[in-house]
């Protein structure tokens, strides 16, 4: 089987997409994968090394306020199309997936026009404008949400997958809380706004790490790297809370958690409804059609999770809603046996066998 995968930007796009090809690697021993990315963004860092076939665009997106940029957006969309028709043709694939990100654009469309099989899959649950364009041209659309569905009214086909990204978080072995200096027999709670970290997040929360001496679990928080210096001076935190820039196993440490506070990109989400945590998600309000705050609300009406908006994010507030889950073990019980019953089947195991089907 030969596939091209195309993803970009973010490695919320980026790392789904490399999930669905590690599982057509398990399934297909002849698999021919070629990957088509950008040439400036992050994927022509990450996936060269892995050791995949890499082709890029240059392609960027679009700018509502620089005229002048978009014009010239426009004149390197068609020039891209181009590159991507002529790719498609030299590699002739059975398959073209796309995983988000503008540079998906041109090869979704060359794709279609070449008569070859296309998927798209969608990570959040308000999709951009591009994919449900594009969801007009493919012959499959895959989704994280089951709320998503409505969007992609005019598609051929579309399926409720989920987000492979949370694929990779069940196959990690568990490690100890006691790695880090933390009680492995005590309520573990991680609260961790990306790698980076926020700055908003960190100011509005340090009150909180210091009004919890007294309860009854311990706090790992994640502070970010570039802003741990920041938040450590001159302040002493309780003896349950533990402060760190970054963990590069997080998700074998969140299989320790008994309640993760996080932002609700779709990367994080899958990996908490992999690994069935019952979570407080606090949207980011910067991102575009304020999708972090739908992707948390789809989480809140399954019951699986609660929402504070970061406008509304204060120390007792998050207190409160901690206490009201660590107190209250019938609703948290019934949180998890929720999350539990979501989904059954890996995600990228699900989209693999659409393809299948798709190819017969």
């Amino acid at each position: 089987m030969k596939i091209i995968v195309s993803a970009g930007g973010t490695g919320g796009h980026i790392y789904p997409a490399l999930a669905i090809i590690k599982k057509f690697q398990e399934k297909e021993k002849n698999l021919d994968v070629l990957y088509i990315g950008t040439h400036n963004r992050m994927e022509k860092d990450i996936v060269p090394p892995l050791g995949y076939r890499y082709e890029a665009l240059e392609i960027y997106g679009f700018s509502k306020t620089k005229i002048i940029q978009d014009v010239h957006n426009l004149k390197l969309i068609r020039e891209a199309t181009k590159q991507s028709e002529k790719i498609i043709k030299d590699f002739k694939p059975d398959l073209v997936i796309g995983v988000g990100g503008y540079v998906t654009y041109p090869v979704i469309r060359s794709a279609h026009k070449l008569g070859i099989k296309t998927i798209l899959h969608e990570q959040n649950s308000i999709p951009g404008k591009s994919n449900i364009w594009l969801s007009k041209l493919v012959d499959l659309v895959c989704v994280s949400f089951e709320s998503s569905k409505s969007y992609f009214s005019k598609a051929k086909r579309v399926v409720y997958t989920g987000n492979p990204c949370g694929d990779g978080a069940l196959d990690i072995k568990a490690v100890s809380p006691d790695t880090l200096g933390l009680k492995p027999h005590k309520k573990l709670i991680i609260v961790v706004a990306g790698s980076l970290g926020s700055r908003t997040i960190n100011e509005k929360l340090k009150p909180f790490l210091k009004l919890i001496g007294n309860e009854d679990y311990q706090v790992l928080y994640i502070a970010g790297k570039n802003l741990y210096d920041d938040f450590i001076k001159d302040t002493t935190f309780p003896s349950n809370v533990k402060v760190v820039p970054y963990v590069d196993n997080l998700n074998a440490l969140m299989k320790s958690a008994y309640l993760i506070i996080t932002r609700a990109g779709a990367s994080t989400i899958s990996e908490i409804l992999a690994l069935n945590i019952p979570s407080i998600l606090v949207p980011s309000p910067y991102v575009a059609n304020n999708h972090q705050y739908y992707n948390a609300l789809d989480l809140v009406n399954l019951g699986v999770a609660e929402l504070i908006e970061e406008k509304n994010l204060k120390a007792d507030v998050l207190q409160i809603a901690i206490n009201e889950l660590i107190n209250n073990p019938v609703k948290y019980e019934e949180m998890v046996h929720k999350l539990k019953n979501i989904k059954t089947t890996s995600s990228s195991e699900l989209i693999y066998n659409e393809a299948k089907d798709l190819l017969k």
